[in-house]
């Protein structure tokens, strides 16, 4: 109003030569009339006509149309029905869990794990893993995941930076997602996983690289494996390099992990043999010449490969070295690809670094196991602990699946 009494006054004062300054007065404390049609106009008793309007009258402002009530609609911090908080600028929560979680110390006191990627995330619910707290950037990222699996998860929305700050892949899917670390006994594993497994065990020994463990998981959830069993030694299983090297193969396949020696056997059965990989002979023999067949015989290659074993338990004194000899167990030295798999079979994969520990020998020599060896040109040092794994793991299927089509065959026969 009062920009309206401004604009007139500077219109009055334009006019005060044409009119006398007693109009102008007037003008100024005549408020303004809205002259609607059929009226008596500004200065009669009615403002509005009294009667409905027909014909060409409309009234002035028109009537605006009601409206419309939206529907009931779900608030804008859910999606399908799931509610999900918002991380404001300064939240620290996501850097903070993915940097406890990463913390070796933390997932084994507290019993959590980091799992990133909208597929290994996927694996880990379908597969029955406890998921607490799923962080993501974008409802599209949500929506690739099952959704009946979240009902009970705090869900956190966070800006697709924070996720790209905290990732440790080259193109972050913007989705990482904290879990109960999985216990094997409470898992549901596919039933094409089971339906295609053989009797055959991989044991890891001393395996240090996140990238080959990952890698050796993988060939035995591939190869068909009953299990995979890893000692003390190894890497965590649980560490993000060996998840996304897994590439879901934790949630297909039992994975025991950190077992003492004296344990392992209680894993597999009474007639179980197992065998190790002798990355000793790769490379140092021709490939059509096989080694000795005895472990005491065995060469320099296999005695020099093993120093670090001997000298880890040897005495403080030369005196006691001289008085008490350590000698390696007798394992028989066999090519992978002569028969070697039985019933029951197990693999022994050791590190790159430190190589197979004498308590691995020692369980091929109760067992009645073999070193296998696979023929390389000479000239290499030996082949990549995964690359061997894969190797003898997929030969020991195709022995056993062999054997098994010949039973089947002679009872056919019969």
């Amino acid at each position: 109003m009062a920009a309206l009494r401004s604009s007139v006054s500077r219109w009055g004062a334009a006019l005060l030569p044409a009119l006398g300054r007693r109009h102008l007065r007037q003008l100024r404390r005549r408020p303004l009339e809205t002259v609607y049609p059929g009226s008596q106009g500004a200065g009669g008793a009615g403002h509005q006509p009294s009667g409905p309007l027909t014909g060409t009258e409309q009234r002035w402002p028109p009537a605006r149309s009601p409206i419309p009530v939206p529907q009931t609609r779900l608030p804008p911090d859910s999606l399908d029905g799931l509610p999900y908080d918002k991380a404001l600028p300064g939240d620290k929560r996501l850097a903070k869990v993915v940097t406890i979680a990463k913390s070796k110390k933390f997932r084994e006191q507290q019993g959590k794990i980091l799992v990133e990627g909208r597929r290994l995330i996927s694996d880990a619910l379908r597969a029955g893993a406890l998921l607490q707290t799923l962080f993501f950037s974008t409802a599209d990222s949500l929506k690739e995941l099952p959704l009946d699996k979240l009902r009970h998860v705090k869900l956190i929305k966070v800006k697709f930076e924070e996720i790209k700050m905290w990732s440790d892949l080259v193109t972050p899917q913007g989705a990482m997602g904290i879990f109960v670390r999985p216990d094997h006994s409470k898992m549901k594993f596919p039933s094409v996983q089971l339906e295609h497994a053989v009797p055959l065990f991989l044991i890891g020994d001393n395996i240090r690289d996140p990238g080959n463990l990952g890698t050796m998981l993988r060939s035995a959830v591939a190869a068909g494996c009953t299990k995979v069993l890893l000692t003390k030694g190894c890497v965590d299983v649980w560490e993000p390099k060996v998840l996304r090297a897994g590439m879901g193969a934790h949630f297909r396949i039992p994975v025991i992990s950190n077992l003492e020696w004296e344990v392992v056997p209680n894993y597999l059965t009474t007639s179980t043999r197992v065998h190790v990989a002798d990355h000793s002979y790769c490379g140092t023999e021709s490939p059509m010449v096989p080694p000795p067949e005895s472990g005491a015989a065995s060469g320099q290659s296999w005695e020099s490969s093993r120093t670090r074993q001997i000298e880890a338990r040897e005495s403080d004194t030369e005196d006691q070295e001289r008085e008490f000899p350590l000698s390696l167990p007798e394992v028989e030295a066999r090519c992978y690809y002569h028969a070697w798999a039985q019933e029951q079979t197990a693999i022994v994969i050791g590190g790159e670094t430190h190589g197979l520990s004498l308590e691995a020998l020692s369980l091929a020599e109760r067992t009645q196991g073999q070193r296998l060896y696979i023929p390389m040109i000479p000239g290499l040092d030996s082949l990549n602990s995964a690359m061997a794994a894969s190797i003898l793991l997929f030969e020991g299927r195709r022995q056993l699946l062999s054997k098994a089509a010949n039973v089947n065959r002679t009872k056919r026969t019969w």
